[in-house]
């Protein structure tokens, strides 16, 4: 059984996650994740509010430290590391320090960074995201650049795989595609709970800031491949921080990240995070591959007894 691992990005959060990992981790999860962020990770997760745990600020920082603390009980009880792994949009931030392409704590000093940036990106843009349901993905590039073409805003931010495909924009360019989605050759056009077109040009000036926090890390060279968010493709040592920087306004490439694995000889997929996001896009990606899901630590005890 060749198994890669992933991780999930902004979107899986929800009030009263990871109170078990709390308790059994809290000298990572309370009085470091405290010191490098500045607000309590435990009281923002479990008792949220839900519109708090939300925001991008809190969610993204939340989801990574509960996201590689289950890790670490995963990978504690493993025999042999992982084939290769990849994390959707900031889960490729926890599969880097799942790697040991640099530490815990540096990983959440620059997933702060970067949601932060990314927070304050959109405070004056009235922008979002809307998921395609039923359209290939060239069909999806030939919308977005259509609307492109007549002065919109509207760019490809999600490839996740057969059917799946994301767009994000101006608010203006999201409303005419979820009205226009039928006349567009689009089965279904979903609204997105986030508020800002990610993975798009609207990103750039976050993309500065975060350029300037990766300058001043020391990056490893890891344990395991993890697979590109931009290339879709094993990161390079020497590639790892342009590529995350690029990373902020292009297309997250998930659904070939995981065809990519699976062509490599990968047959197992086991989701490691909160919810199970990831698990899903890896049954659609790859027919008739295993999928485990580890959301909890009697999961992760469980998955950990069957890939042996």
């Amino acid at each position: 059984m060749s198994y890669a691992v992933l991780f999930p990005g902004q979107g899986s959060q929800r009030v009263g996650m990871g109170a078990e990992l709390f308790d059994r981790s809290p000298d990572r999860l309370v009085e470091v994740a405290d010191r490098l962020l500045g607000w309590s990770l435990k009281d923002t997760c479990l008792e949220g509010p839900e519109e708090k745990l939300t925001a991008t600020e809190f969610a993204q920082p939340a989801l990574y430290a509960l996201a590689f603390q289950l890790w670490e009980v995963l990978s504690d009880r493993l025999g042999h590391p992982p084939a290769a792994a990849a994390g959707h949009s900031l889960g490729e931030y926890t599969a880097l320090a799942a790697a040991g392409v640099f530490s815990f704590e540096v990983g959440l000093d620059l997933v702060d960074r970067r949601a932060r940036a990314m927070a304050d990106a959109i405070k004056d843009q009235d922008s979002g995201m809307a998921a395609l349901l039923g359209v290939a993905e060239d069909a999806a590039e030939q919308v977005a650049a259509g609307r492109r073409a007549e002065g919109g805003a509207l760019w490809v931010a999600n490839l996740n795989g057969p059917g799946q495909v994301v767009l994000a924009g101006a608010r203006a360019d999201i409303d005419w595609l979820i009205d226009n989605a039928g006349g567009l050759g689009i089965r279904r056009a979903v609204r997105l709970g986030v508020a800002g077109a990610f993975h798009t040009p609207l990103m750039q000036p976050a993309r500065a800031r975060l350029g300037s926090a990766l300058e001043g890390i020391d990056l490893g060279e890891g344990n395991f491949p993890v697979w590109g968010n931009v290339t879709a493709r094993p990161l390079r040592s020497g590639r790892i921080k342009p590529l995350l920087e690029q990373q902020i306004t292009a297309p997250v490439r998930f659904g070939e990240s995981l065809s990519g694995m699976a062509a490599a000889g990968v047959d197992t997929f086991v989701h490691v995070g909160p919810g199970d996001v990831t698990a899903g896009l890896a049954r659609r990606a790859v027919k008739g591959c295993r999928v485990m899901v580890v959301s909890t630590v009697a999961e992760a005890e469980a998955v950990a007894a069957r890939l042996g």
